[in-house]
């Protein structure tokens, strides 16, 4: 097991059967160079295609992370740890070259970054540092449904930039659940009229897949907004799940 000489994370939202991490990607040398150290020849090459300032270090530090804590529950060394891709470049675990059935996901945005484990297959966490003085309605009629450009529309100062971030942070996690990526239109679905309306956490269905059902939180903070989602395991389809408002 490769050893955690100063973490750059720490647990940050446990419950529902998932955990998640908070990866501080803030500049340290001295975290930069142990996380580099730890990432594969093909990781390093991603690396260095990175040109945004800063992109390259919070690549590194969220990835070295996800390395150290997946070997660490797979009961693996660092070399032992690989990664495969799904058709639309969702990553899996593979230890030794054979898959691991851990459901984990990542997401980064700025100086913060979340690492998401979860017993349920499909897992999905996002995170979005809040920017001002976009374009929010332009751009959420092109992302967004109806009744959420409606929301978006009525809102005005910071509250319109929080729902934006807010909406997008949890289709986000809803897409990245699912696993097909962007060949899905966030503006096919919209999230529940109860989470729309405030509530924190809501079982959720694709309309091109209704007899599946997600379970779906907001996460959101003063720093970001942020949101995860899950595929309900098929044994949870008769029980009652509470949904709680702000």
């Amino acid at each position: 097991m490769t050893t955690r000489r100063d973490p750059w994370w720490s647990p940050w939202h446990e419950g529902e059967g998932a955990l998640i991490l908070h990866v501080d990607l803030g500049s340290d040398e001295g975290r930069e160079r142990q996380a580099l150290s730890l990432l594969d020849d093909e990781e390093r090459r991603r690396r260095d295609r990175f040109v945004v300032e800063g992109a390259a270090r919070r690549f590194s530090l969220c990835r070295a992370a996800l390395r150290l804590n997946l070997a660490e529950r797979l009961g693996c060394t660092n070399d032992e740890l690989s990664f495969g891709y799904r058709e639309h470049g969702k990553p899996f675990a593979k230890v030794n070259g054979a898959p691991s059935p851990v459901s984990f996901n990542v997401s980064h945005s700025g100086s913060n970054g979340l690492i998401g484990f979860a017993e349920h297959d499909g897992l999905g966490v996002d995170l979005e540092e809040r920017a001002p003085g976009r374009n929010f309605d332009g751009i959420g009629s092109r992302v967004y449904g109806p009744a959420e450009q409606r929301a978006l529309t009525a809102a005005e100062g910071q509250r319109k930039a929080d729902l934006f971030y807010r909406l997008w942070s949890l289709k986000e996690a809803l897409i990245k659940a699912l696993g097909t990526g962007f060949s899905l239109n966030p503006s096919r679905f919209e999230v529940p009229a109860a989470m729309l309306g405030g509530a924190r956490s809501s079982v959720f269905r694709f309309p091109q897949a209704p007899s599946e059902r997600w379970w779906l939180m907001d996460l959101g903070e003063p720093r970001f907004a942020a949101a995860m989602a899950y595929r309900l395991p098929a044994r949870a389809a008769g029980s009652t799940l509470q949904v709680s408002a702000n």
